[in-house]
């Protein structure tokens, strides 16, 4: 019943993000572009510097923040959202409904190919990669030699006959998914008791790893926080979670109408990855500054803006 509500009161926002979108008035589309975006900092970044940029280069912005990513979709695919920036593992599963492992190259050509037909075209894909991770405190990590997934397996399942056992944190999403925990635990020999599984909001595992409040816990990788923290990634060394690339998505007629934007975006593209970006979350989530200024901050050192600007 619980997940019925939930999706019941998904379905309602969903709905009014739709009818406020399809009041978007056809001249202020037509008269630049629209430039959506999803519900969280680094996408309010990635909106605000591509707003930025291309208002720099000539072109008329209008941006629209913080859509459900099913809703963002749809207003692309009925042209009222002229470009916005997906990443390759949403395409994959949310929006086609694949599941199986792809390296990033793979993923990217793969969404690529099957979003064409659609009128969409992914631009050169960045190196931001805002995938799944595993991340512990820095110096506990060292102390441990924990620096990969199959590390932490490893120590994991020595301390399971001490007297201090490790705790995981993850959100409760991830550890109830047939795709998440069972599978990572499988993958990695990784054997856990339901009380070493620690469920929590996913803003919370952070905080909980810090606090020591759990030895390790599911991050994003550009989360602010991870450097904020001093919180070290641990590399997933058997490939388990998928490649979730930042792509500028553009659709093809609004292409066809400004030859120039593409060489535009993926000058941009090839400047993000997931530092520049874990620096900017950190900017805007830890010391509480504006997404506009630090957007611009961040073109200005690149040389895409004017000192000033």
């Amino acid at each position: 019943m619980k997940m019925i509500a939930c999706f019941r009161r998904w379905l309602a926002s969903a709905c009014l993000a739709g009818a406020a979108l399809a009041l978007l008035p056809a001249a202020a589309a037509a008269a630049g572009l629209t430039l959506g975006s999803k519900n969280f900092t680094e996408q309010h970044l990635l909106s605000e510097l591509t707003a930025q940029y291309l208002s720099g280069k000539g072109y008329e912005v209008a941006q629209k923040p913080d859509l459900a990513t099913v809703i963002l979709r749809n207003a692309m695919e009925h042209g009222q959202i002229d470009l916005a920036w997906d990443y390759t593992g949403t395409g994959l599963i949310i929006h086609h409904g694949i599941q199986q492992k792809l390296s990033n190259e793979e993923a990217y050509a793969m969404v690529k190919r099957l979003d064409e037909p659609k009128g969409l075209i992914w631009l050169n894909p960045s190196a931001l990669n805002n995938t799944y991770a595993l991340a512990m405190k820095r110096d506990r990590a060292e102390a441990e030699g924990v620096r990969t997934l199959s590390d932490l397996a490893r120590a994991v399942n020595r301390s399971n006959g001490g007297d201090k056992r490790w705790q995981l944190g993850f959100d409760m999403e991830f550890a109830g998914r047939p795709d998440g925990l069972k599978p990572l635990q499988q993958l990695y020999g990784m054997v856990l008791s339901r009380p070493q599984i620690r469920q929590m909001d996913s803003g919370l595992v952070y905080n909980a790893v810090r606090d020591g409040f759990v030895d390790a816990g599911l991050v994003y990788t550009t989360d602010g926080r991870i450097p904020g923290f001093d919180l070290l990634v641990l590399e997933d060394d058997l490939g388990f979670f998928p490649a979730y690339s930042a792509t500028p998505v553009v659709r093809k007629e609004v292409l066809d109408r400004n030859p120039g934007l593409a060489d535009e975006l993926n000058r941009l593209s090839a400047l993000l990855d997931n530092d520049a970006m874990s620096t900017m979350n950190a900017e805007v989530d830890i010391r509480h500054r504006p997404v506009r200024e630090v957007a611009a901050e961040f073109l200005r050192s690149r040389g895409l803006a004017k000192e000033g600007a």
